[in-house]
């Protein structure tokens, strides 16, 4: 991408970014960037916005420390729109909620579970709270966690081989989850899983 190329002229200087989970696709906030906020966000890694109030540029997170780490930038086919995919350390929304779009309902695709899931499950491991299901599987060990892997992948295949849907879907997510508990064991992340996916088709 290069940056003057951009048609930064429709808007005074001035081209509306939109923010994204780089892994759970949630739309996080929208701004403004001019070209020195583009150039200091690529730069510095943290993405970085003009204020149309105080007439400034401002750091995501200068003051709240709950920066946007960036992934990658993609202009829309007009060049006049930005979507920026970055990591979040830290709620985005002044309002301490994960996204901006998160006020009345949560906005979230129906995929991006998964992820608030894997959070659920490595809060479980850092707090280990008692009477926890994910506590008792965690400090039983891998070996035990592993075990419960294969037995639900087991009552998974017979259910799919000899029980309905709903049996089948029941048992696809405690096959899921168990899953999760094992990856988090390793210290692994449904991101590294879905990267394997990913080379393996080409992307």
């Amino acid at each position: 991408m290069n940056i003057d190329d951009l048609s930064w002229k429709k808007m005074n200087g001035l081209i509306p970014a939109i923010v994204q989970d780089a892994f759970d696709g949630r739309v996080l906030m929208q701004g403004y960037m001019n070209k020195d906020a583009l150039t200091i966000t690529l730069e510095s890694g943290q993405v970085t916005f003009w204020s149309r109030s105080r007439q400034q540029l401002w750091t995501k997170g200068e003051t709240s420390r709950n920066y946007l780490d960036l992934v990658d930038v993609h202009p829309d086919c007009d060049s006049d729109s930005l979507l920026i995919r970055a990591r979040q350390e830290g709620p985005t929304c002044h309002l301490g909620l994960d996204t901006c779009f998160d006020t009345e309902a949560k906005v979230i695709p129906e995929l991006a579970f998964l992820a608030d899931l894997e959070q659920v499950i490595a809060k479980r491991d850092e707090d280990r709270p008692k009477g926890s299901y994910t506590t008792k599987l965690l400090e039983a060990g891998i070996k035990r966690i592993a075990q419960k892997v294969g037995e639900e992948g087991v009552e998974t295949a017979l259910a799919a081989a000899a029980g309905g849907d709903e049996e089948l879907l029941n048992e696809s997510a405690d096959l899921l989850y168990h899953l999760l508990v094992l990856l988090r064991s390793r210290k692994l992340e449904l991101g590294s899983l879905v990267e394997v996916l990913k080379l393996r088709h080409g992307r």
